[in-house]
């Protein structure tokens, strides 16, 4: 099995309004815990000389990821080294209408451990696409995140999903999921 570390959409403005004035602080000290996880994770991919790719939303004019915005970049604790592939994509699968799967291929992967932002849309709909397209995935439990959605909080959300994915299949590959300290390159 051939490991790549997907990191999505880890981006300055990501989760900007998420929340109630109230909860946006709570949301943001989340967001930056998983992100410090995230670090930790893509570091110890460098060391072990696992594949990082990173997927870069690309919101339309207005949006707060618009392309070459300052909420577009993305963030500094997972920046790309030379030589790192980052993925551009305009909508929550990683896979549709980019080049995602083709640089997978030319890497011979066959195993995504995934982690990012936003847990109900581009991270679970990436974990599901890639199972079924043959790709074994790694779902990092504490490696996602999100904001507050109506009446769910974003750690609703977040245990719904890890509860809801945990054992997705389809042909014979699934979904597992792990803390980040748990994985091992």
């Amino acid at each position: 099995m051939t490991t790549a570390l997907l990191i999505i959409d880890v981006q300055n403005a990501i989760l900007e309004g998420e929340g109630t004035p109230e909860r946006q602080p709570v949301i943001d000290a989340a967001l930056n815990e998983t992100v410090g996880r995230l670090q930790s994770i893509q570091a110890r991919a460098r060391a072990a000389h696992i594949p990082v790719i990173l997927v870069q939303h690309d919101g339309g004019p207005g949006d707060p990821l618009a392309r070459s915005s300052k909420g577009w970049a993305l963030r500094h604790e997972i920046a790309p080294v030379l030589g790192e592939t980052v993925v551009h994509k305009t909508s929550c699968d990683s896979f549709f209408q980019t080049d995602l799967q083709e640089q997978l291929a030319k890497r011979s992967i066959t195993h995504l451990v995934i982690g990012g932002c936003q847990t109900q849309f581009c991270v679970d709909t990436t974990a599901r696409r890639a199972v079924s397209l043959g790709y074994d995935v790694t779902l990092l439990s504490d490696g996602h995140s999100t904001g507050d959605m109506g009446e769910l909080t974003f750690s609703q959300i977040i245990a719904h999903h890890n509860a809801l994915l945990r054992g997705f299949n389809a042909g014979g590959h699934a979904i597992e999921l792990r803390r980040s300290d748990e994985i091992t390159f």
